[in-house]
Parts: C-alpha cells; sequence; structure tokens
C-alpha cells in the first residue's frame, strides 16, 4: 500500500501530470464553448438554426487543413533538431500559409454555389469560413512553439482567453443584440482574428519568425505536411461528414438536435486529446532515450488508459439524460440518444491517439495517411447506409464502428514501424 500511495505521489508531483493539468484544463474550456452555450443556443435559436451553425463548423473543418497545409506540426515535429533554425523555419511556414489562402480562396470562391447547396450554409458567409481556418492556424503556430518549450502556462492562458471572448461575443450577439446564427459565426470570426494576429505579433516580439525565404525549409514543412492532408481529411470526414449526411438525408434541423448530443459525448474526445498535448513531447523524448524498462512502463500505463478511458465514456453515457431534461432547451431533448454512441467512439478515438504517436515519431505520415483514408471511407459508406435504415441515429453508430476500426488498424500499424513490448511477460 506505502508503495503504491508513493507512485501516486511520484506522478501528481510529475511534470507530465502538471502539465497535462494545464493542457487538460485549457482544452476543456475551450472546447467547453459549444457545451457551455448550449443552455443560451438551444433556447434563443430554433433547431434549423443550430444547424446552420453545425455546418459552419463543418466547412472551417474542411478548409483548415488545406490553408498552410499542417505547418505548424512541422514545427512542432522539428522543433528540437540542432539543424532547423525555428524561427526561419517559422517565417516559411507562414509563407506557405500566405499562398496556400489565396489558392483555397480563390477555389471557394469558383466552389461557392455548389459548396452553400451541399451545407445550406448561405453563399454570401463563406468568407467567414477562410478566415477563421487563417486564423485557427496562426494560433496554432504559437500554441506548438509554447507545447514544444513546455509552457503550458502561457499556452493555457492563451487558449482561455480566447474561449472567454468567443464565448462573451456570442452571448451578446445572440441574447444582448437578438442576432441568430449569424452572432455566433461573427463571435467566432472577431475572437479567431484578433487572437491570429496577436499570435503572430508576440512570435514576432520574441524574435521566433524570420521572413528570410529558405527553399530547403519549405520544401521540408511541406514534405512533412502534405502527406498529412489526406489524414487531417480523413478526420475531418470521421468527425464532420455524418453532419452533411443528415442534413441532405433527413433535414437541418436534425443536424441541429444531432450536434448537440455530439457535443455532449464527444466531452470524452476532449479530455482525450488534452492529455495527449501533454503526453506526445514527453513520450518521444522518452522513446529517444531507448530505454527498454521505461518502454514497458509506457506500455502497461497505456493499457491501463485505455481501461479508464472506456470507463469515463460510459459514465458519462449514464449520466447524461439526466442533466438533458434542463440543461437544454425543449427542442433538442431527443438528442440524449445519441450520446451513448458518441462518447464510446470517442474513448476508442483515445485510443487510437495513444497508438498513432509511435507513427508520428518515426515520420511514417504516410502510412497513417492511407489507415486514416480507409477509416474515413468506411465511415462514408456506414454513415448513408446507417443513416438510411435507421434515421440519424445511424451516423452515431458509424461514429463508433469507424473509431473501433481506426484504432485497431492503426495500432497494429504502429507495431510494425517502431517496437514496443506490447505482449511484455512480468519478470
Amino acid at each position: 500500500m506505502a508503495v503504491l500511495l508513493e507512485k501516486i505521489s511520484n506522478l501528481l508531483q510529475s511534470k507530465l501530470f502538471k502539465s497535462g493539468g494545464i493542457y487538460t484544463i485549457s482544452s476543456i474550456v475551450e472546447k467547453a464553448i459549444p457545451f457551455l452555450l448550449l443552455p443560451v443556443l438551444t433556447r434563443y435559436l430554433s433547431t434549423e438554426d443550430y444547424g446552420i451553425v453545425s455546418m459552419f463548423t463543418v466547412l472551417v473543418g474542411l478548409v483548415a487543413p488545406l490553408v498552410g497545409y499542417n505547418g505548424h506540426s512541422a514545427v512542432l515535429r522539428n522543433y528540437f533538431k540542432e539543424d532547423i533554425n525555428i524561427p526561419t523555419y517559422i517565417g516559411n511556414v507562414l509563407f506557405i500559409l500566405s499562398c496556400s489562402t489565396i489558392l483555397i480562396g480563390s477555389v471557394v470562391f469558383f466552389l461557392s454555389d455548389f459548396i452553400a447547396s451541399y451545407s445550406q450554409f448561405p453563399k454570401d458567409w463563406l468568407g467567414t469560413v477562410l478566415l477563421v481556418a487563417v486564423g485557427q492556424f496562426t494560433v496554432n503556430i504559437i500554441l506548438v512553439n509554447w507545447q514544444a518549450q513546455d509552457n503550458a502556462i502561457h499556452y493555457g492562458v492563451f487558449k482561455i482567453l480566447l474561449t472567454l471572448l468567443n464565448l462573451s461575443l456570442a452571448i451578446l450577439l445572440i441574447v444582448g443584440m437578438g442576432y441568430g446564427w449569424e452572432g455566433r459565426v461573427i463571435g467566432k470570426v472577431i475572437a479567431v482574428t484578433l487572437f491570429g494576429v496577436g499570435a503572430v505579433i508576440i512570435l514576432w516580439y520574441n524574435q521566433l519568425i524570420n521572413f528570410k525565404i529558405v527553399y530547403e525549409y519549405i520544401k521540408h514543412a511541406l514534405s512533412y505536411g502534405v502527406p498529412l492532408i489526406p489524414h487531417v481529411l480523413s478526420g475531418f470526414i470521421i468527425t464532420m461528414i455524418d453532419r452533411v449526411f443528415i442534413t441532405n438525408m433527413v433535414n437541418i434541423s436534425e443536424t441541429g438536435i444531432y450536434t448537440v448530443g455530439y457535443q455532449i459525448g464527444m466531452i470524452i474526445g476532449v479530455l482525450a486529446g488534452s492529455f495527449n498535448k501533454a503526453w506526445t513531447p514527453w513520450l518521444f523524448e522518452k522513446l529517444n532515450e531507448g530505454d527498454e524498462a521505461v518502454k514497458k512502463k509506457i506500455v502497461r500505463f497505456t493499457y491501463g488508459y485505455f481501461v479508464v478511458i472506456i470507463g469515463l465514456a460510459l459514465i458519462l453515457s449514464l449520466i447524461a439524460p439526466w442533466f438533458m431534461n434542463f440543461f437544454v432547451g425543449e427542442a433538442f431533448f431527443s438528442a440524449t440518444s445519441y450520446i451513448i454512441w458518441v462518447a464510446i467512439g470517442y474513448a476508442f478515438n483515445g485510443m487510437y491517439m495513444m497508438v498513432t504517436n509511435y507513427i508520428f515519431y518515426e515520420e511514417k505520415t504516410h502510412w497513417l495517411s492511407w489507415m486514416t483514408f480507409i477509416a474515413a471511407t468506411t465511415n462514408i459508406v456506414l454513415n448513408y447506409f446507417l443513416i438510411r435504415e435507421f434515421g440519424a441515429i445511424g451516423a452515431a453508430q458509424a461514429t463508433t464502428i469507424t473509431y473501433l476500426m481506426q484504432f485497431i488498424l492503426t495500432w497494429k500499424l504502429a507495431t510494425r514501424v517502431h517496437e514496443m513490448p506490447w505482449l511484455f511477460r512480468k519478470k
């Protein structure tokens, strides 16, 4: 018992646990925006309005990976390489952002009628999608810098302030000024744009941007980030395409109801993603050491994590219906039926994140892209047939099945690209 208490005490005092706590809190606050706004939005917006807000989120998720080509991921992966000058590297990543923004903006303009038709998001508002995607990219640049430096406090404060502004503007515009779905979109645009500009200013002030063009860095960033585009887009398909199917196969009002249930079930995904932000730098550091004893401890911890994340999903599924009756507006009560499927799905996604880190570590992102492409393709097929057969609940079921399959396939790939004692034997 004394040994167990000592281990728990060491864990609580560890740098990983403290950083993880800050990352978790900041990410929970950020992801809590839709959750905290539920009592307001589900009472001041119709189910159709909420569906339009949901489709705005879908479009941002589609455009974001194409803007900047995941350059922020390349910054994080190469932060500690001695042969790379990070300020110059960041400057070249921002140059890539500028070029890609012009390209994607042109595509959105020429395809605006098609996009508006299938998303049922107003054509005249499509420019806001691009603004948010660019702002999020520059915010991510400074966040990965702080993450690499293990500066969890700056990371957390920045994200929380952005979240608070986003939340405040939404309430002001919708409740105070009587805007509908437009208030939510305008608030998001203002908050992300201001903090995106602020991120660039902070980086410049701290001499972390050098706008000297180095073609080797551009090539390097693109070679790392471009292969991730299918991976990220596949992730978008898995998490967002269900709303597109529901909008077109059921109606946009049901999309609004489904999104409410999805946001509650996604709490598990928030917890998993927050922990992974702290876990990844620590894991990469330990893998560099190549200590077999440490690897066994990592594996034991990973198995324990699997049990905990599934348990949390089940607990959320049990308690969620209890507060739905007073937390959301009456028109959204039926969202309860979606929660258990989404929560379990995101538990599998949390397990996936634990094993996919080995693929990122070995820089085998092209293989990861293929795996996630398979999962995304499966998700599209499942959404179509399950929604056609069971209605909108089929979309939630497709999410669960897809994440389970993605976890299993990715774990199998991880065992091939990086050796870990997954089948260790106790001595």
